[in-house]
Formats: structure tokens, sequence, C-alpha cells
């Protein structure tokens, strides 16, 4: 495999440096419940919650006065809930269309069709993300009875409309030994991307733990898939940032020479460059835990993003109680999201992290 594959992740880092990304949550409402979501995981009867379409005007507008301070083109993962459900999906899809702003859509697969798929295309959707989480009884266990056989038949609506389809797996205990057959899944049915992303427990009693040997082994066998289906049109997006550890402990990651050593350069984007809006106006810093830094409704983005609650929090990398001490403190530091799942402490040591692991 060449190195230029190796270095897929830095690539593709290298691609966005000229993006601000904004997770844009527009609706809770959504037809399934699954195991791992954020919004009802505590509490299956939550009130709906909704942005009203003046809301979004003005937050769009935060959003790129913010990005016009910062030199950096606004790009948004419109979401949910699933945003199609939103009364107005469409209008609003109109609106970033007519203001020339990129965007792609994280949703389910229930209400596409080609003429939907069709219609994402003309106004402007680059990218489709669906989830699929496991093999058909795992996935359906973890969504809804069907939604795995919905979802594979949607995914050539997706490509076939010129969108690039993406498939996310959220990786947990449950589903640990399925990633190798999901990658095979994929490949099969030509998905443009795929990625995985580890569960981030909710509260300790949810917790379903993956052993850092484990996830190490986890690794290895779906490096041997992508090297298997490097040539099959599939990107393998190296989203976690173990993957950064893994490489390097083979050989095909190196630290470059002459980096300022102060720098973050990769890794964790948790108050980098990236936000997440809520339907209810609060601020994430991440979406994968509890990290409200403001309200969309009050604050001005980029007041937000340079005030000292984020520096304070999420820019402390020294703090780190197992990367401070790490080579690897610039370019990798595990995922302070899913520490804080079982720990309630972001700079807590990765629970899956290998080294030093005897």
């Amino acid at each position: 495999m060449s190195r230029a594959k190796v270095r897929l992740k830095e690539q593709m880092k290298k691609t966005m440096e000229q993006y601000f990304a904004f997770q844009l949550h527009i609706t809770d409402r959504c037809d399934q419940c699954c195991q791992h979501c954020y919004i009802y995981s505590e509490n299956s009867s939550a009130p709906v919650r909704e942005l009203t379409y003046e809301q979004i005007v003005d937050i769009i507008d935060n959003c790129t006065d913010m990005c016009r301070k910062i030199q950096r083109i606004p790009y948004y993962y419109i979401t949910g809930g699933d945003p199609i459900l939103h009364k107005d999906f469409w209008k609003v899809l109109e609106l970033l269309k007519s203001k020339n702003i990129p965007f792609g859509i994280l949703g389910n697969p229930f209400h596409l069709n080609a003429e939907i798929c069709t219609k994402l295309k003309h106004l402007g959707c680059e990218r489709y993300q669906l989830s699929i989480d496991g093999l058909r009884k795992t996935h359906d266990a973890i969504r809804k009875p069907g939604s795995f056989d919905t979802t594979i038949e949607k995914i050539a609506y997706i490509r076939d409309a010129g969108i690039i389809c993406a498939v996310m797996t959220t990786v947990s205990h449950s589903n640990l030994l399925e990633i190798p057959g999901i990658i095979d899944l994929v490949v099969k049915n030509h998905v443009d991307v795929f990625a995985f992303a580890r569960y981030c427990p909710t509260s300790f009693e949810r917790c379903t733990h993956v052993s850092p040997m484990q996830y190490k082994a986890l690794l290895k066998k779906c490096w041997e898939k992508f090297e298997e289906y490097k040539d099959r049109g599939t990107t393998f997006n190296l989203k976690d940032h173990l993957w950064t550890l893994y490489l390097y402990e083979k050989g095909l990651f190196s630290i470059p020479k002459g980096l300022d050593a102060t720098t973050i350069y990769d890794g964790c984007n948790c108050g980098n460059c990236h936000l997440t809006i809520l339907s209810n106006g609060e601020i994430y810093a991440c979406r994968r835990f509890e990290s409200n830094i403001g309200n969309i409704f009050k604050d001005r983005l980029y007041d937000v993003f340079f005030g000292s609650e984020m520096d304070k929090k999420y820019r402390e990398s020294k703090k780190f109680e197992k990367c401070s001490t790490c080579e690897l403190l610039r370019f990798c530091r595990g995922c302070p999201a899913v520490a804080y799942g079982y720990t309630h402490d972001f700079y807590a040591a990765d629970p899956q992290c290998w080294k030093g692991v005897i």
C-alpha cells in the first residue's frame, strides 16, 4: 500500500483546512429511537425540540459572521433527529443554496427515494451520511426492525443522484466482531466513504466496554480489509484518532521534523475547527459529550469560539492525563469524548488506548 493511501487522514484534513464545520441540529424529530442516541438515551419521552426557520436564518448569519472574521468557509452538516422531518427542511436547503454555502446531511434512510435524492442534489447537498451499526440482526436491534435493509436499499438512490454516500458505524462491544463484515458490505454496495467512531457512554451503567487490546486487534483486522479493498472505490476515512497510534507503531506514520513544539497539528478537533449547535440553541464544543459553551440565541459565535471558557476547558492539551507525556500529543489525543463518557473527565486517559498497556 502506498504512503499516500496511508496518509489519507492527513490529506483529508488538508482538504478541509479552508472550512469551518458546523453540525446544525434543526430538529429532534426522528422515526427511530437508537440505543446510543444522545437525545433520547436517558429519556425516551423527552419533548421534541425544533428550530424555527427564522432562528435558522439568524444562526446562519451568526456563523457566516464568524467565518468572515477568521477567513474560513462555513460548511454545514445538517442533522437532527432526522432533519428531513423538519417542516421547513426544503426551505432551509434553498436558503443555503441561495448563499452558495456547502453542506451535507446526517440523516436516516426512510424518507429517501429517487425523486427526493435528485432534489437534494439540485439544492446543493454534497454528501448524505447513513449509519450501519452492525449486520442485519444487530443493526435492527440497535435501531428498529427493517432499518438495515432500508439503509442498504437507499445507498443506490443517493449515489445515482450524484451525491456522495457516506456510511458511519458506531463501535461498541455489541458489534465489535461485525465491523470487518460491515466493511465487506459497504464495498459491495459501492459506498463512497466509510468510517467508524467509538460509542460514547451517556451514563456509567450503559457502558459497553471494549478493552484496549480488543480495539487494537479490531484496527488490525480493519487495516487488512482496507488493504484488500484499496482499489475498489471506497474511501476509508481514518476518523478515530487512535489510527495515528496504530500507524505510528507500524512505521507508516512518522512525526514531521521542524514543527513547532507547542502547536496542535492533528487529532481531536474539539476547540479547533468545528462547533455543534443544538435544536435548543445550545452551542457545544463537541456533540459527543456534555460540552455546552454558550447559546446561539444570546452569544456571538466568534466570541464563544475565542472565549476564555473554550480556552480553559478544551485547548489545554498539557492537562491530558496520559496524552501529555506521549510523543503523539500534537497528532492524536485519542477521543476525549469517549474518556468523558466513562469518567466524566475530558482529560482522562482514553479507555481504548493500548499504549503502555501490558
